[in-house]
């Protein structure tokens, strides 16, 4: 009964302190990010807190939901410091950079990196993701995960390997660049993951994209 009634508490918490800032506010917020780690670990914290001490358990979730807080923030402002410094480093406006709360999402169009049918990364963009390693090396404590991705025109077999291919061509770089191997995992998705319909051409555009998901180490 005391559990449940704690995990209320850290929930009530959790909510009320989400209500201190309306919607448009979050998102002109640069800070946000690391603002909803710092709750999202109270919240965490609150209850793992609650559930690992058997005598006084209000104490122990309050001490838990406040190393919680420190460690969500923590991560939440890292995130943002390392999204920041990336869209500085990136020439191209069409490199874009996306904080999804637990890993930067960073998104390369085929259509910039690649020839047709080519698994070579063009030039012109070879300095892009030299720029991406130059951030990667800078910010260590993390791995990095390089995806690539299709449209649905052609055979699914040879869209899926076409993807694996130019996944390695990117990763090959930012190794070439000084990050180390061991922290970067390269793979393809083929058609199997769109982002928007393959019924336009804008939208099979959209589809041919090499992602670059870079996820803090705990």
């Amino acid at each position: 009964m005391m559990m449940k009634s704690t995990i209320a508490v850290s929930m009530a918490g959790v909510l009320a302190l989400s209500a201190c800032v309306d919607s448009t506010t979050r998102i002109q917020d640069p800070n946000y990010r690391a603002q909803n780690g710092a709750v999202a670990g109270a919240l965490i914290g609150g209850i793992l807190g609650a559930g690992s001490v058997k005598n006084d358990k209000g104490r122990a979730a309050l001490l838990g939901a406040a190393l919680g807080a420190a460690a969500g923030g923590a991560i939440g402002a890292n995130l943002d410091t390392q999204a920041a410094d990336l869209r500085n480093r990136l020439g191209n406006p069409n490199v874009t950079v996306t904080n999804m709360g637990k890993y930067l999402l960073v998104n390369l169009p085929d259509d910039l990196l690649f020839a047709t049918d080519s698994a070579a990364v063009q030039p012109g963009l070879q300095g892009e993701v030299r720029s991406i390693a130059a951030n990667l090396v800078s910010y260590p404590a993390s791995t990095i995960q390089v995806i690539g991705h299709t449209d649905n025109v052609g055979a699914s077999a040879y869209n899926a390997d076409l993807s694996v291919r130019r996944a390695i061509s990117v990763r090959d770089i930012l190794v070439g660049a000084g990050v180390p191997a061991d922290r970067v995992s390269a793979f393809g998705q083929g058609e199997t993951q769109p982002v928007a319909s393959n019924l336009t051409s804008a939208g099979r555009s959209a589809n041919r994209r090499v992602e670059i998901i870079i996820t803090p180490k705990n």
